[in-house]
């Protein structure tokens, strides 16, 4: 017998003074359902989510609840008056004696339940809201961004208590890894309607991907269909006005339907502009100490970072990465040992608390504002690269509307306070690009552009991050934070780190040897004589890379040997003659740097 459904919207319309957010939206929730809930920055998710919690009355419609089943949501900042300690506010809707179970969640996401409430710093303040809705373990949850401010120890403790409830779950989230791990159906919001696939998040791009063609097709099918009607209405209704008064009107109702096509948002207009080239050395250590009290941050720590690399920092909130990130741009002086800057640094930084951006500013004023983005004597124009824009113009290229540009940065969600704070680093020249979370809010189209901007940057880029897909797709080098001083190199990014760290322990055993001090060189730091860690990681990729080019540009060789296909389909034949010289010239790239890296590996003595 089919259980009834935990949540139910009927018919949820939704306006804010303006274009409605929904309209005649319906959903189900069904027990045990584990969703996944996408859509771009904007589109409305958290708004819906809030409209299921019971916390937004749409306009129209209903929501229903079974008697008896139990709704929570955790709040993105919630309120703690009247609350001494984060554990009283988490433990407060709890029974007696269970106070326990905040106590256990606390201890899987990291923070200490006895801190004040009121010198909690925001991410402890969401930390423990979640802690309250995992402690309550209500029959259905809504969590909005729940791995925000988490690590990744506490990212998967998190994953394997969901993946352990009996609740059911809806998620928003911009970590691919976590929605992959724990989703098994979809909910899509896209341009106020809302869909639903009975499969988890790995399916979800190929979905997005086909039902935006099918809307392209019927678009274009529909587009003909009114240029045809419309060659009649022209050239016969003269002759028979009054016979096909039908058929005008029928014209008239496809051009109407036309209007109701709201068009996709595009993809931000994004682009990090290199300044001048910095030295080839960017930055480097040698036996690098740090400590702050009694708590040690690094000791003995040596590395090299040079042009072009990518650079992850990796570890528990509070290891200390942000001491060693300050240390590498020389933001912070070591305790002990010496770092050398390289020449012609230019720095852009993205900070992750936003505090770039003031709330109480407009958009406008936001970028006008800017002592490196203004024009003298411009009020309506930012400096971006080197080249004067009206502001308009150019926040309409990261996705923001004209009657954006005037209101607060405080009415922004948290992706669109990311996207606006990433239009004021694009714009200014930079050859040393620092990121420090810069994944938090933003939404799935936005990050795979971001990765692929980071990829092609002609510059040298430190990330700190804990999403482990980003960190995947983005880094060359990843140090490895991991307290007590310990910091260790390795090459690649989060898997090729989780991979040398098994392989190092498996020799380990093998060996039966104890473990060396994690602070001590592990066999995968090791690179030949002569080249730095980066480089022999580039060395060792570059055959794959260059054979995967050889069979893309036979493939596209292939395709255009076809004479006819620039008449069949011009669009194709354009698309596929960009990308062979794109592969060309990457396939000339990638030998020319095999050649160097090689011939400079056989110089070393």
């Amino acid at each position: 017998m089919a259980r009834a459904p935990l949540l139910q919207l009927s018919d949820i319309s939704l306006t804010f003074g303006g274009d409605p957010v929904f309209s005649g939206l319906d959903a189900i929730v069904q027990p045990g359902d584990r969703l996944a809930l996408v859509g771009r920055n904007g589109s409305g998710k958290s708004t819906l989510m809030r409209v299921m919690a019971g916390l937004v009355e749409a306009d129209s419609g209903t929501r229903t609840v079974p008697q008896g089943i139990s709704v929570g949501y955790m709040e993105q900042d919630p309120d703690m008056a009247g609350f001494a300690t984060l554990g009283d506010f988490a433990s407060a809707t709890l029974p007696p004696g269970d106070e326990y179970r905040v106590e256990q969640a606390a201890e899987g996401l990291r923070f200490d339940p006895s801190t004040p409430v009121e010198t909690a710093s925001g991410g402890e303040r969401r930390r423990a809201a979640l802690a309250r809705l995992m402690a309550e373990a209500p029959d259905l949850m809504l969590l909005d961004e729940p791995t925000n401010h988490l690590d990744i120890t506490a990212i998967r403790w998190l994953e394997d208590t969901l993946k352990a409830s009996k609740s059911a779950f809806l998620l928003i989230s911009h970590d691919r890894a976590f929605l992959r791990a724990l989703t098994r159906a979809t909910f899509w919001l896209d341009r106020g309607v809302l869909r639903r696939q009975d499969k988890g998040f790995t399916d979800f791009e190929v979905w997005r991907d086909t039902v935006w063609e099918e809307e392209d097709l019927a678009r274009h099918k529909l587009d003909r269909k009114i240029k045809a009607e419309a060659r009649w209405a022209v050239e016969g209704i003269s002759a028979r006005r009054k016979r096909n008064q039908g058929r005008v009107r029928a014209l008239q109702a496809l051009r109407a339907e036309r209007r109701e096509m709201i068009s996709r948002a595009g993809t931000a207009a994004m682009g990090f502009s290199s300044g001048q080239k910095s030295g080839r050395l960017v930055a480097d250590l040698v036996d690098v100490s740090k400590r702050y009290g009694d708590k040690l941050i690094l000791r003995n720590f040596s590395m090299r970072l040079v042009r072009g690399d990518r650079l992850a920092l990796v570890g528990p909130n509070g290891v200390g990465k942000t001491t060693l990130l300050r240390i590498l741009t020389g933001a912070e002086t070591p305790d002990s040992g010496t770092v050398k800057l390289g020449t012609g640094l230019d720095m852009a930084v993205f900070d992750q608390n936003r505090s770039a951006l003031d709330p109480e500013l407009s958009l406008w004023e936001s970028l006008t504002g800017s002592a490196e983005m203004r024009v003298s004597g411009r009020a309506d124009q930012v400096m971006v690269r080197g080249q004067p824009r009206h502001v308009v113009g150019y926040l309409k290229e990261f996705l923001f509307s004209e009657a954006q540009a005037r209101a607060p940065v405080k009415s922004l969600s948290g992706g669109e306070r990311a996207r606006l704070l990433l239009a004021r680093l694009m714009a200014q020249p930079s050859n040393l690009l620092v990121l420090d979370e810069p994944t938090n809010d933003l939404d799935i189209e936005t990050l795979d552009l971001l990765q692929e901007l980071i990829s092609d940057y002609d510059g040298t880029v430190i990330v700190v991050s804990h999403d482990r897909d980003f960190l995947d797709r983005v880094a060359t080098v990843t140090v490895a934070m991991e307290g007590g001083g310990q910091a260790v190199i390795y090459a690649g990014g989060w898997s090729d780190y989780q991979a040398q760290r098994r392989e190092a322990g498996a020799a380990d055993r093998a060996t039966d040897k104890p473990k060396p001090a994690k602070s001590a060189p592990k066999p995968a730091e090791k690179a030949p004589e002569g080249l730095t860690f980066t480089e022999a990681h580039r060395l060792k990729e570059l055959p794959g890379v260059i054979a995967r080019l050889e069979a893309e540009i036979a493939k596209l060789t292939e395709l255009l040997s076809d004479p006819d296909l620039f008449t069949r389909e011009p669009v194709k034949f354009r698309k596929a003659t960009d990308a062979l010289v794109e592969r060309q010239a990457a396939l000339a790239q990638a030998e020319e740097d095999w050649l160097t890296l090689e011939d400079k590996a056989s110089a070393a003595p």
